[in-house]
């Protein structure tokens, strides 16, 4: 994307998106972003999840959201909320909306309609430490596109294979991510004591 394009598409607004573009090419460093969730635990399986900003470009830019986990009565939990894994598919989808919504946007292609429907399937003995073989999350997630609009089908496919090499979320789920963890056990006479 070498110059503005004019319009909205999608509600991508293309000139903005091609200034950010051209800001990104002409300074590397504002291209990183960073994000930070924290989670606390509210009683049984539930959680609380907060969003409180994000940084881009070195900048703190404040924002306020809430997230509720909970497992199904099944799982031990009181199913008030979608659980942890519908939670990362729910991830999954939305990341890809956004690519497919803003590729088909600079290919000046309207959607009229846009739905990812992804499924998975978890063995509980993994999770539960019951057998040692079995893994404790997927080896495989399924998902369709159903994506209809005023492109060709050439052009339908050439947005998904651009979102399955742009989208972030696919990304961090198609291959392993380090995971660099520590874990701080607090204590009653000391406060935290790093492990």
């Amino acid at each position: 994307m070498d110059h503005a394009l004019p319009g909205v598409i999608n509600g991508i607004d293309l000139a903005t998106l091609s200034d950010v573009v051209a800001a990104i090419r002409s300074d590397p460093a504002t291209a990183r972003v960073g994000f930070r969730v924290t989670t606390h635990w509210s009683g049984r399986t539930r959680s609380e999840s907060v969003i409180e900003a994000y940084e881009m470009a070195g900048e703190r830019i404040e924002r306020r959201f809430k997230i509720i986990a909970d497992e199904p009565e099944e799982l031990l939990g009181t199913n008030s909320a979608p659980n942890p894994q519908e939670l990362l598919m729910s991830a999954l989808n939305a990341c890809m909306t956004v690519g497919y919504v803003a590729q088909a946007a600079v290919r000046g292609i309207a959607l009229d309609r846009l739905e990812i429907e992804t499924t998975g399937q978890l063995d509980l003995r993994g999770f539960l430490g019951l057998d040692d073989s079995v893994p404790a999350g997927y080896r495989q997630l399924d998902y369709t596109v159903r994506i209809g609009g005023n492109g060709s089908i050439e052009q339908f496919r050439d947005i998904h294979e651009a979102v399955m090499k742009t989208s972030p979320n696919f990304f961090n789920l198609a291959q392993p991510i380090f995971m660099n963890a520590r874990i701080e056990v607090l204590t009653a006479d000391s406060g935290v004591g790093v492990s």
